[in-house]
């Protein structure tokens, strides 16, 4: 059984860290503020489509892919699954 770990490209912060981070970002918000901006928060994921084709192929190669339902596995021979190789995989789950 493999270690639970973060998404690739990803990473976390620990507590020293966010202290810091929270600082800076509270800073911000308050400069911005005092200069009247107004807060507003974006979705940190888009639809594919947006993305897609717009930064050439080797931009989209390294687009995360969220699958949107269970059903993603249905469609995968038992062969390629019980192999457990990423690269067979992959490309059949994320379109």
């Amino acid at each position: 059984m493999s270690k639970p770990s973060i998404p690739k490209g990803t990473r976390d912060f620990g507590p020293k860290a966010m202290v810091r981070r929270q600082w800076m970002f509270d800073t911000l918000r308050r400069v911005f503020k005092a200069h009247g901006f107004l807060p507003i928060q974006t979705p940190s994921f888009e639809n594919l489509s947006t993305l897609t084709g717009k930064y050439g192929e080797e931009g989209d190669q390294l687009i995360f892919k969220i699958l949107n339902n269970g059903d993603y596995l249905a469609k995968v021979g038992e062969d390629v699954l019980s192999s457990r190789e990423s690269k067979s995989l992959t490309p059949l789950i994320s379109k």
